[in-house]
Protein backbone atom coordinates (compact mmCIF):
# COMPACT_ATOMS: atom_id res chain seq x y z
CA UNK A 1 0.00 0.00 0.00
CA UNK A 2 1.48 3.54 -1.25
CA UNK A 3 1.68 6.42 1.58
CA UNK A 4 1.77 9.77 0.72
CA UNK A 5 5.20 9.58 2.09
CA UNK A 6 6.16 6.95 -0.35
CA UNK A 7 4.37 9.16 -3.40
CA UNK A 8 6.67 12.20 -2.39
CA UNK A 9 9.62 10.25 -2.32
CA UNK A 10 9.30 8.54 -5.69
CA UNK A 11 8.31 11.84 -7.00
CA UNK A 12 11.56 13.21 -5.95
CA UNK A 13 13.82 11.16 -7.42
CA UNK A 14 13.02 11.86 -10.78
CA UNK A 15 13.97 15.26 -10.06
CA UNK A 16 16.76 15.72 -12.27
CA UNK A 17 15.29 14.00 -15.27
CA UNK A 18 12.36 16.22 -14.97
CA UNK A 19 14.26 19.61 -14.53
CA UNK A 20 16.88 18.39 -18.04
CA UNK A 21 13.36 17.99 -19.60
CA UNK A 22 11.85 20.71 -18.64
CA UNK A 23 14.55 22.85 -19.83
CA UNK A 24 15.09 21.11 -22.99
CA UNK A 25 11.43 21.90 -23.99
CA UNK A 26 11.44 25.36 -23.10
CA UNK A 27 14.22 25.92 -24.88
CA UNK A 28 12.45 24.16 -27.98
CA UNK A 29 9.15 26.18 -27.90
CA UNK A 30 6.75 25.48 -30.19
CA UNK A 31 2.92 27.12 -30.83
CA UNK A 32 0.38 25.52 -31.34
CA UNK A 33 -0.35 22.46 -34.10
CA UNK A 34 3.08 22.68 -34.31
CA UNK A 35 4.33 20.49 -31.52
CA UNK A 36 6.08 17.97 -33.53
CA UNK A 37 9.44 17.78 -31.52
CA UNK A 38 6.98 18.10 -28.00
CA UNK A 39 4.95 15.49 -29.20
CA UNK A 40 7.42 12.83 -31.09
CA UNK A 41 8.84 12.95 -26.99
CA UNK A 42 5.97 12.31 -25.58
CA UNK A 43 4.97 9.24 -28.05
CA UNK A 44 8.59 7.81 -28.21
CA UNK A 45 8.77 7.87 -24.19
CA UNK A 46 5.30 6.54 -23.44
CA UNK A 47 6.29 3.67 -25.87
CA UNK A 48 8.78 2.74 -24.22
CA UNK A 49 7.32 2.89 -20.84
CA UNK A 50 4.50 0.31 -22.25
CA UNK A 51 1.75 2.35 -23.19
CA UNK A 52 -0.22 1.72 -26.24
CA UNK A 53 0.42 4.87 -27.77
CA UNK A 54 -2.40 6.81 -30.24
CA UNK A 55 -0.77 10.12 -32.53
CA UNK A 56 -1.93 11.99 -35.33
CA UNK A 57 -5.49 11.66 -36.50
CA UNK A 58 -6.39 8.46 -34.46
CA UNK A 59 -6.53 10.91 -31.54
CA UNK A 60 -7.47 14.46 -33.23
CA UNK A 61 -10.00 15.50 -35.66
CA UNK A 62 -8.57 17.52 -38.69
CA UNK A 63 -12.20 19.15 -39.63
CA UNK A 64 -12.31 20.61 -35.98
CA UNK A 65 -8.91 22.00 -35.77
CA UNK A 66 -9.09 26.00 -34.94
CA UNK A 67 -5.92 28.31 -36.24
CA UNK A 68 -3.59 25.97 -38.24
CA UNK A 69 -1.00 27.64 -39.79
CA UNK A 70 -0.60 27.14 -43.41
CA UNK A 71 0.59 24.19 -45.01
CA UNK A 72 3.91 25.78 -46.47
CA UNK A 73 4.50 27.18 -42.16
CA UNK A 74 3.32 23.49 -41.38
CA UNK A 75 6.33 22.10 -43.31
CA UNK A 76 8.97 24.17 -42.05
CA UNK A 77 7.95 23.58 -38.44
CA UNK A 78 8.09 19.65 -39.13
CA UNK A 79 11.40 20.09 -41.23
CA UNK A 80 12.82 22.01 -37.81
CA UNK A 81 11.47 19.77 -35.63
CA UNK A 82 13.01 16.54 -37.23
CA UNK A 83 16.25 18.77 -37.26
CA UNK A 84 16.24 19.25 -33.62
CA UNK A 85 16.14 15.72 -32.97
CA UNK A 86 12.45 14.30 -33.55
CA UNK A 87 11.79 11.21 -34.88
CA UNK A 88 10.92 11.91 -38.59
CA UNK A 89 8.38 8.71 -38.52
CA UNK A 90 6.24 10.42 -36.05
CA UNK A 91 6.28 13.91 -37.53
CA UNK A 92 4.71 12.35 -40.23
CA UNK A 93 2.16 10.61 -38.60
CA UNK A 94 1.30 14.27 -37.35
CA UNK A 95 1.25 15.91 -40.57
CA UNK A 96 -1.63 18.82 -40.91
CA UNK A 97 -0.48 19.61 -37.32
CA UNK A 98 -2.71 16.99 -35.61
CA UNK A 99 -0.02 17.07 -33.17
CA UNK A 100 -1.84 15.41 -30.39
CA UNK A 101 -0.76 12.23 -28.20
CA UNK A 102 -2.69 9.75 -26.39
CA UNK A 103 -1.18 7.47 -24.00
CA UNK A 104 -2.74 4.35 -22.60
CA UNK A 105 -2.35 1.57 -20.09
CA UNK A 106 -4.76 -1.43 -18.57
CA UNK A 107 -3.75 -1.84 -15.07
CA UNK A 108 -7.15 -4.66 -15.16
CA UNK A 109 -9.96 -5.06 -16.36
CA UNK A 110 -12.26 -4.23 -13.27
CA UNK A 111 -12.01 -0.58 -12.53
CA UNK A 112 -12.66 2.73 -13.85
CA UNK A 113 -10.69 4.34 -17.38
CA UNK A 114 -9.37 7.50 -15.62
CA UNK A 115 -8.05 10.19 -18.03
CA UNK A 116 -5.04 12.87 -17.25
CA UNK A 117 -4.42 15.81 -19.26
CA UNK A 118 -1.18 17.95 -20.40
CA UNK A 119 -0.93 20.82 -22.52
CA UNK A 120 1.66 20.86 -24.66
CA UNK A 121 1.74 24.56 -27.02
CA UNK A 122 3.58 27.43 -26.16
CA UNK A 123 2.95 30.97 -26.49
CA UNK A 124 3.55 33.82 -29.26
CA UNK A 125 5.88 35.60 -26.80
CA UNK A 126 9.69 36.46 -27.60
CA UNK A 127 11.32 35.44 -24.87
CA UNK A 128 13.36 38.60 -22.75
CA UNK A 129 16.81 37.94 -21.66
CA UNK A 130 18.90 39.57 -19.12
CA UNK A 131 20.98 38.57 -16.07
CA UNK A 132 18.13 38.61 -13.78
CA UNK A 133 16.32 36.17 -16.14
CA UNK A 134 17.43 32.30 -15.33
CA UNK A 135 16.64 30.82 -18.24
CA UNK A 136 19.12 32.91 -20.21
CA UNK A 137 21.71 33.35 -17.46
CA UNK A 138 21.80 29.10 -17.28
CA UNK A 139 21.37 29.31 -21.01
CA UNK A 140 18.06 27.57 -21.53
CA UNK A 141 15.94 30.16 -23.12
CA UNK A 142 14.13 29.71 -25.81
CA UNK A 143 15.86 29.44 -29.63
CA UNK A 144 12.87 30.25 -31.14
CA UNK A 145 12.52 33.67 -32.53
CA UNK A 146 8.47 34.68 -31.04
CA UNK A 147 7.88 31.75 -29.46
CA UNK A 148 8.20 30.88 -25.94
CA UNK A 149 6.92 28.59 -22.95
CA UNK A 150 5.99 31.83 -21.14
CA UNK A 151 2.30 29.42 -19.21
CA UNK A 152 3.97 26.55 -17.94
CA UNK A 153 3.44 24.15 -20.52
CA UNK A 154 6.53 22.25 -20.51
CA UNK A 155 6.50 22.31 -17.14
CA UNK A 156 2.95 20.70 -17.07
CA UNK A 157 4.19 18.06 -20.20
CA UNK A 158 7.16 17.29 -18.11
CA UNK A 159 5.02 16.46 -15.29
CA UNK A 160 3.24 14.31 -18.12
CA UNK A 161 5.86 12.29 -18.38
CA UNK A 162 7.31 12.03 -14.91
CA UNK A 163 3.77 10.92 -14.08
CA UNK A 164 3.96 7.87 -16.68
CA UNK A 165 6.87 6.60 -15.37
CA UNK A 166 5.64 6.78 -11.86
CA UNK A 167 2.41 5.02 -13.08
CA UNK A 168 4.60 2.18 -14.40
CA UNK A 169 6.57 1.93 -10.97
CA UNK A 170 3.11 1.21 -8.72
CA UNK A 171 1.65 -0.92 -11.45
CA UNK A 172 0.63 -3.47 -9.37
CA UNK A 173 -1.58 -0.63 -6.99
CA UNK A 174 -3.81 0.44 -9.78
CA UNK A 175 -7.13 -0.74 -11.14
CA UNK A 176 -8.98 -0.40 -14.34
CA UNK A 177 -7.18 2.34 -16.72
CA UNK A 178 -5.38 5.46 -17.61
CA UNK A 179 -5.18 7.32 -20.31
CA UNK A 180 -2.81 10.13 -21.05
CA UNK A 181 -3.84 12.96 -23.00
CA UNK A 182 -1.09 15.26 -23.95
CA UNK A 183 -3.34 18.37 -25.95
CA UNK A 184 -1.72 20.78 -28.69
CA UNK A 185 -3.02 23.96 -29.44
CA UNK A 186 -4.51 25.13 -25.87
CA UNK A 187 -3.52 28.49 -26.20
CA UNK A 188 -5.32 28.58 -29.93
CA UNK A 189 -5.60 31.21 -32.30
CA UNK A 190 -8.68 32.95 -33.57
CA UNK A 191 -10.17 31.98 -36.04
CA UNK A 192 -13.23 33.15 -38.35
CA UNK A 193 -16.18 30.02 -39.04
CA UNK A 194 -16.85 28.60 -42.48
CA UNK A 195 -19.08 29.19 -44.97
CA UNK A 196 -21.59 27.10 -43.20
CA UNK A 197 -21.16 29.00 -40.11
CA UNK A 198 -19.17 25.66 -38.15
CA UNK A 199 -16.70 26.94 -36.04
CA UNK A 200 -13.26 24.88 -35.37
CA UNK A 201 -12.25 24.94 -32.00
CA UNK A 202 -8.97 24.20 -30.22
CA UNK A 203 -7.14 21.57 -29.29
CA UNK A 204 -9.52 20.04 -26.65
CA UNK A 205 -12.25 19.34 -28.56
CA UNK A 206 -10.60 18.25 -31.94
CA UNK A 207 -9.35 15.67 -29.20
CA UNK A 208 -12.36 15.14 -27.98
CA UNK A 209 -14.19 14.54 -31.39
CA UNK A 210 -11.85 12.10 -32.26
CA UNK A 211 -12.83 9.91 -29.41
CA UNK A 212 -9.82 10.68 -27.13
CA UNK A 213 -11.96 10.70 -23.55
CA UNK A 214 -13.64 7.66 -24.95
CA UNK A 215 -14.55 4.96 -21.80
CA UNK A 216 -12.79 7.83 -19.69
CA UNK A 217 -15.03 8.32 -16.42
CA UNK A 218 -13.08 11.53 -15.13
CA UNK A 219 -10.34 13.18 -16.20
CA UNK A 220 -7.62 15.32 -14.01
CA UNK A 221 -5.36 18.57 -14.94
CA UNK A 222 -3.25 21.06 -13.10
CA UNK A 223 -2.05 24.61 -14.17
CA UNK A 224 1.34 25.99 -12.89
CA UNK A 225 0.83 29.38 -12.07
CA UNK A 226 3.50 31.61 -10.75
CA UNK A 227 0.96 33.54 -8.84
CA UNK A 228 0.38 31.30 -5.91
CA UNK A 229 2.76 30.03 -2.96
CA UNK A 230 5.67 27.40 -3.90
CA UNK A 231 4.31 24.17 -3.32
CA UNK A 232 0.43 25.08 -2.92
CA UNK A 233 -2.13 23.64 -4.51
CA UNK A 234 -5.14 26.58 -5.65
CA UNK A 235 -8.70 25.23 -6.08
CA UNK A 236 -12.33 25.65 -5.87
CA UNK A 237 -15.53 23.65 -6.05
CA UNK A 238 -18.04 24.94 -8.84
CA UNK A 239 -17.02 27.71 -11.21
CA UNK A 240 -13.11 28.04 -11.46
CA UNK A 241 -12.14 30.11 -14.58
CA UNK A 242 -13.94 32.07 -16.76
CA UNK A 243 -15.71 31.63 -19.77
CA UNK A 244 -14.97 33.28 -21.94
CA UNK A 245 -16.16 35.26 -26.28
CA UNK A 246 -14.52 37.07 -28.54
CA UNK A 247 -16.64 40.28 -29.29
CA UNK A 248 -16.37 42.10 -32.55
CA UNK A 249 -18.28 45.04 -33.41
CA UNK A 250 -17.96 47.23 -36.77
CA UNK A 251 -19.28 51.13 -36.60
CA UNK A 252 -20.09 52.13 -39.73
CA UNK A 253 -20.76 56.16 -40.53
CA UNK A 254 -19.98 58.28 -43.06
CA UNK A 255 -15.96 59.67 -43.99
CA UNK A 256 -15.23 62.82 -44.59
CA UNK A 257 -12.47 65.81 -44.13
CA UNK A 258 -11.80 66.36 -40.53
CA UNK A 259 -12.15 70.00 -41.20
CA UNK A 260 -15.50 69.47 -41.30
CA UNK A 261 -17.00 67.16 -38.64
CA UNK A 262 -20.79 68.35 -39.39
CA UNK A 263 -20.93 66.77 -42.84
CA UNK A 264 -19.67 63.50 -41.74
CA UNK A 265 -21.00 60.74 -39.32
CA UNK A 266 -18.15 60.19 -36.98
CA UNK A 267 -17.54 56.45 -36.70
CA UNK A 268 -14.66 57.38 -34.15
CA UNK A 269 -16.77 58.92 -31.84
CA UNK A 270 -19.72 56.80 -31.62
CA UNK A 271 -17.07 53.60 -31.11
CA UNK A 272 -15.74 55.70 -28.14
CA UNK A 273 -18.94 56.15 -27.04
CA UNK A 274 -19.65 52.45 -27.32
CA UNK A 275 -16.57 51.74 -25.15
CA UNK A 276 -17.63 53.49 -22.43
CA UNK A 277 -21.39 52.41 -22.81
CA UNK A 278 -19.90 48.85 -22.83
CA UNK A 279 -18.43 49.43 -18.99
CA UNK A 280 -22.39 49.90 -18.03
CA UNK A 281 -23.29 46.18 -19.04
CA UNK A 282 -21.01 45.13 -16.11
CA UNK A 283 -21.61 47.85 -13.67
CA UNK A 284 -25.03 48.38 -13.96
CA UNK A 285 -26.85 45.93 -15.96
CA UNK A 286 -26.05 42.77 -15.01
CA UNK A 287 -26.19 41.37 -11.01
CA UNK A 288 -23.17 40.90 -10.69
CA UNK A 289 -24.11 39.83 -6.85
CA UNK A 290 -24.46 36.40 -8.27
CA UNK A 291 -21.43 35.86 -10.35
CA UNK A 292 -18.90 38.45 -11.24
CA UNK A 293 -17.90 39.25 -15.01
CA UNK A 294 -16.07 41.10 -16.89
CA UNK A 295 -16.16 43.33 -20.40
CA UNK A 296 -12.98 44.49 -22.06
CA UNK A 297 -12.17 45.93 -25.49
CA UNK A 298 -8.72 45.29 -26.30
CA UNK A 299 -8.65 46.62 -29.81
CA UNK A 300 -9.56 49.54 -32.41
CA UNK A 301 -8.34 49.54 -35.44
CA UNK A 302 -9.56 53.07 -37.98
CA UNK A 303 -9.14 55.48 -40.02
CA UNK A 304 -6.00 56.39 -42.50
CA UNK A 305 -4.66 59.78 -41.80
CA UNK A 306 -5.11 62.48 -38.74
CA UNK A 307 -6.77 64.84 -40.92
CA UNK A 308 -9.53 62.06 -42.61
CA UNK A 309 -12.33 60.90 -40.84
CA UNK A 310 -13.46 57.52 -42.03
CA UNK A 311 -16.38 55.14 -43.28
CA UNK A 312 -15.90 52.33 -40.33
CA UNK A 313 -14.12 51.42 -37.00
CA UNK A 314 -13.30 47.99 -35.79
CA UNK A 315 -13.50 47.00 -32.13
CA UNK A 316 -12.04 43.51 -30.64
CA UNK A 317 -12.76 42.29 -27.25
CA UNK A 318 -13.90 39.73 -24.56
CA UNK A 319 -16.57 38.83 -22.72
CA UNK A 320 -15.56 36.96 -19.59
CA UNK A 321 -18.82 35.20 -16.99
CA UNK A 322 -18.57 32.29 -14.81
CA UNK A 323 -22.37 31.42 -15.44
CA UNK A 324 -24.25 30.60 -18.41
CA UNK A 325 -27.57 32.41 -17.96
CA UNK A 326 -25.36 35.35 -17.06
CA UNK A 327 -23.30 35.18 -20.06
CA UNK A 328 -26.28 34.42 -22.39
CA UNK A 329 -27.73 37.79 -20.50
CA UNK A 330 -24.59 40.08 -21.40
CA UNK A 331 -24.44 38.76 -24.86
CA UNK A 332 -27.95 40.65 -25.44
CA UNK A 333 -26.99 43.40 -23.33
CA UNK A 334 -23.92 43.81 -25.10
CA UNK A 335 -25.50 44.19 -28.84
CA UNK A 336 -28.22 45.97 -27.47
CA UNK A 337 -26.31 48.89 -25.87
CA UNK A 338 -23.50 49.20 -28.79
CA UNK A 339 -26.24 49.30 -31.43
CA UNK A 340 -28.32 52.16 -29.33
CA UNK A 341 -25.12 53.81 -28.92
CA UNK A 342 -24.07 54.17 -32.32
CA UNK A 343 -27.39 54.38 -33.49
CA UNK A 344 -27.27 57.67 -31.32
CA UNK A 345 -24.64 59.68 -33.17
CA UNK A 346 -26.23 58.43 -37.01
CA UNK A 347 -24.12 55.65 -37.12
CA UNK A 348 -24.83 51.90 -37.35
CA UNK A 349 -23.28 49.08 -34.82
CA UNK A 350 -23.04 45.64 -35.92
CA UNK A 351 -22.18 43.31 -33.23
CA UNK A 352 -20.82 39.40 -33.75
CA UNK A 353 -19.63 37.01 -30.31
CA UNK A 354 -17.28 33.96 -31.50
CA UNK A 355 -15.35 32.59 -33.16
CA UNK A 356 -13.38 31.80 -30.09
CA UNK A 357 -15.63 30.57 -26.61
CA UNK A 358 -14.51 28.92 -24.19
CA UNK A 359 -16.92 27.44 -21.66
CA UNK A 360 -16.54 28.01 -17.76
CA UNK A 361 -14.00 25.56 -16.06
CA UNK A 362 -16.15 24.12 -13.64
CA UNK A 363 -15.07 21.31 -10.71
CA UNK A 364 -18.57 19.93 -10.19
CA UNK A 365 -19.00 19.46 -6.11
CA UNK A 366 -19.14 15.57 -5.81
CA UNK A 367 -15.77 15.09 -7.72
CA UNK A 368 -13.93 17.53 -6.23
CA UNK A 369 -14.82 16.47 -2.72
CA UNK A 370 -13.78 12.66 -3.75
CA UNK A 371 -10.54 14.16 -4.90
CA UNK A 372 -9.43 16.14 -1.72
CA UNK A 373 -8.62 13.67 0.74
CA UNK A 374 -5.77 12.20 -2.06
CA UNK A 375 -4.94 15.52 -3.08
CA UNK A 376 -4.29 16.82 0.90
CA UNK A 377 -2.15 13.57 1.72
CA UNK A 378 0.02 13.97 -1.63
CA UNK A 379 0.28 17.77 -0.62
CA UNK A 380 0.66 17.94 3.15
CA UNK A 381 -2.23 19.79 3.37
CA UNK A 382 -0.97 22.53 1.52
CA UNK A 383 -4.17 23.13 -0.09
CA UNK A 384 -6.44 26.15 -0.27
CA UNK A 385 -9.51 27.43 -1.89
CA UNK A 386 -8.77 30.32 -4.35
CA UNK A 387 -11.31 32.91 -5.76
CA UNK A 388 -12.51 32.59 -9.56
CA UNK A 389 -9.91 33.13 -12.10
CA UNK A 390 -10.93 35.06 -14.72
CA UNK A 391 -8.34 34.06 -17.50
CA UNK A 392 -9.94 30.69 -19.41
CA UNK A 393 -9.05 27.36 -19.97
CA UNK A 394 -10.15 24.55 -22.89
CA UNK A 395 -10.12 22.15 -20.14
CA UNK A 396 -13.37 23.59 -19.92
CA UNK A 397 -13.93 21.13 -22.93
CA UNK A 398 -13.11 18.08 -21.58
CA UNK A 399 -15.24 18.79 -18.51
CA UNK A 400 -18.22 18.85 -20.90
CA UNK A 401 -17.99 15.65 -21.44
CA UNK A 402 -17.19 13.74 -18.19
CA UNK A 403 -16.64 15.06 -14.66
CA UNK A 404 -12.97 16.93 -14.65
CA UNK A 405 -11.24 18.30 -11.73
CA UNK A 406 -9.09 21.40 -12.62
CA UNK A 407 -6.50 23.23 -10.49
CA UNK A 408 -3.34 25.41 -10.07
CA UNK A 409 0.11 24.46 -8.57
CA UNK A 410 1.99 27.24 -7.13
CA UNK A 411 5.84 27.33 -8.62
CA UNK A 412 7.03 31.33 -8.14
CA UNK A 413 10.81 31.23 -9.22
CA UNK A 414 12.87 31.12 -6.04
CA UNK A 415 13.76 34.37 -3.88
CA UNK A 416 10.70 35.96 -5.71
CA UNK A 417 7.49 36.41 -3.90
CA UNK A 418 4.26 35.08 -5.83
CA UNK A 419 2.62 38.52 -5.64
CA UNK A 420 5.39 39.87 -7.68
CA UNK A 421 6.83 37.37 -9.55
CA UNK A 422 6.30 37.72 -13.52
CA UNK A 423 2.81 36.37 -14.25
CA UNK A 424 1.89 33.67 -16.70
CA UNK A 425 1.96 35.16 -20.22
CA UNK A 426 4.79 37.44 -19.32
CA UNK A 427 8.02 37.30 -21.51
CA UNK A 428 9.85 36.77 -18.18
CA UNK A 429 8.16 33.94 -16.59
CA UNK A 430 9.98 31.51 -15.30
CA UNK A 431 8.89 28.95 -12.69
CA UNK A 432 10.78 26.82 -9.85
CA UNK A 433 11.73 23.46 -10.78
CA UNK A 434 11.37 21.79 -7.44
CA UNK A 435 7.84 22.16 -7.87
CA UNK A 436 7.80 20.03 -10.94
CA UNK A 437 7.75 16.81 -8.33
CA UNK A 438 5.20 18.53 -6.71
CA UNK A 439 3.23 18.56 -9.65
CA UNK A 440 3.82 14.81 -10.59
CA UNK A 441 2.75 13.67 -6.84
CA UNK A 442 -0.75 15.45 -6.63
CA UNK A 443 -1.75 13.73 -10.19
CA UNK A 444 -0.25 10.34 -8.82
CA UNK A 445 -2.08 10.45 -5.78
CA UNK A 446 -5.35 11.61 -7.59
CA UNK A 447 -4.90 9.08 -10.33
CA UNK A 448 -3.87 6.39 -7.68
CA UNK A 449 -7.12 7.05 -5.77
CA UNK A 450 -9.66 7.67 -8.70
CA UNK A 451 -10.32 3.66 -8.11
CA UNK A 452 -13.13 5.08 -5.69
CA UNK A 453 -14.87 6.41 -8.43
CA UNK A 454 -15.46 3.25 -10.12
CA UNK A 455 -19.57 3.10 -9.80
CA UNK A 456 -20.19 6.47 -9.02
Amino acid sequence: MLTGEMISQAAKDLHESMVARRRDLHQHPEPGWTEFRTASIVATTLTKLGYAVKVGADVVKQESMMGVPSAEKLAQEQERAISEGADSKRVEQMTGGMTGVVGTMVFSEDGPTVGLRFDMGSNDVTEQCGDSHRPCREGFASIHPGAMHACGHDGHTTVGLALAELLVKWRGELKGTVKLVFQPAEEGAPVEADASGKVPSFGARAMIEAGALRDVQAIYGLHITSNLPGGVVGYRSGPLMAGSDNITIHVEGRGGHGSSPWATIDPIVAASQVVMGLQTVVSRQLNISQEPAVVTIGQIQGGTRYNIIPDKVEMLGTLRTFDEDMRQEALKRITTTAESIAAASGAKASVRFGPVAYPVTTNPAQLTQASLPALNLAMGGKTMVIPKVSGSEDFSEFQKVVPGFFYFLGAPPKGKEFAKAPPNHSALFDIDEDQLPTGARSLAALALDAQNLHGQ
